[in-house]
Order: structure tokens, then C-alpha cells, then sequence
């Protein structure tokens, strides 16, 4: 099977779940800026998210382009890292609606473990079907954000059990790690080239 089917409907679900989450977003009520503090902690959590689903969009979007060939190994841990990624919009609104109390905010922190652990098993199959010479485990070699965001994940979700700010600034740094941009794969392909 060709990638681009693959890469399309990844690429359709993501911009869905964007979708979704700005859609939950109120209006404030009111033409201040005071009117605005209501809707702050869910405009945030938003903010955080789409930052998220941003870093998995390009992320997944330059793994791609190393596949050759799609095995349905990989189709079934695409589909589980969507599950995961389909439940940020309802974690995104509970913990903002809930000033990231401690049960949303620990609750947010395991969805992005898991999708963070699914994210490892698809580029982990995408490596095993490449063969033991695959470009794609040249490109990510050591992986070291890799290793340490599940690590903030689990500090994020302990965290939250003692104060929530403790949670979002695991979670925050995390996406701040993934926001440096990461040309491991792009060297990678201009060398292929």
C-alpha cells in the first residue's frame, strides 16, 4: 500500500480534532476585556493542545516521508495513536472548564503519555519493516526527547496530585522540548537525495 492514503486521513483526523476543540470554545459575554477572564483557563488548555497536536502533525508528517511502503502493522498503530490524539478535545475542555483541577489535569497527562508511548510503537514498526539498516532509526537515533517526554508526562500526572501547576508545567516543557525544531529526519532525507 501507498502512504498517501495513509498520510491523508492522518492529516484529515488531526485537523478535525482542531476543529473540534475551537468549536468548544465559548464566547465571552461581554465586550471588555474583563469579560474575557472567565474563558482564560479554557482558551489556555486550548492553546496547549493545539501546540500538541501541532508537534504530532509535523512530527508524523516528516516520519512519512521515510516510509516506503505501508504495512497493515502500521495502519492498526496509526489507528491507535488517532485514538489517542481523538481524545485531546475532550481532556483539552475538562481540564480548561476545571482550572486543570487535579483529576482532569492528571487525567490530560495520561492521554498524552499514551499518545505519546502509541507515537513510539508506530515509528517503531515503521523501523522493524525498513529492515535493520532503516533510515528512519539513523534519523532518530538516540531519540532523547523521545525518553524524556514520558518521563514529564508521569512526573505531570504524579504532579497534579500535589498542585496543578505542578502538571501543566511538566506538560508545558514537554511541548516546549518538541517545539525546537528536530531536522534529525530532514538531514536524513537530504542525505537519501
Amino acid at each position: 500500500m501507498g502512504k498517501a492514503r495513509f498520510e491523508a486521513f492522518s492529516d484529515g483526523v488531526i485537523a478535525i480534532l482542531i476543529t473540534i476543540m475551537v468549536l468548544e470554545m465559548k464566547v465571552p459575554h461581554g465586550e471588555t476585556f474583563a469579560a474575557l477572564k472567565p474563558v482564560l483557563p479554557v482558551f489556555l488548555s486550548y492553546v496547549l493542545s493545539f501546540v500538541y497536536l501541532g508537534i504530532y502533525w509535523n512530527n508524523h508528517h516528516h516520519m512519512l516521508h521515510m516510509v516506503n511502503r505501508v504495512t497493515g502493522r502500521m495502519l492498526w498503530a496509526n489507528l491507535h495513536l488517532l485514538f489517542w490524539l481523538s481524545l485531546v478535545p475532550f481532556v483539552t475542555g475538562w481540564a480548561g472548564e476545571n482550572h486543570f483541577a487535579t483529576i482532569p489535569a492528571a487525567m490530560y497527562g495520561v492521554v498524552l503519555l499514551a499518545a505519546g508511548i502509541a507515537y513510539v510503537i508506530l515509528q517503531q514498526l515503521i523501523i522493524l519493516s525498513q529492515g535493520s539498516d532503516s533510515p528512519l532509526k539513523r534519523a532518530v537515533g538516540s531519540d532523547w526527547k523521545g525518553k524524556v517526554s514520558p518521563v514529564l508526562y508521569v512526573a505531570g500526572i504524579a504532579g497534579a496530585f500535589v498542585h496543578s501547576l505542578v502538571a501543566l508545567a511538566c506538560y508545558v516543557t514537554a511541548a516546549c522540548i518538541w517545539l525546537v525544531p528536530d531536522l534529525r529526519i530532514e538531514r536524513a532525507l537530504a542525505r537519501e537525495e
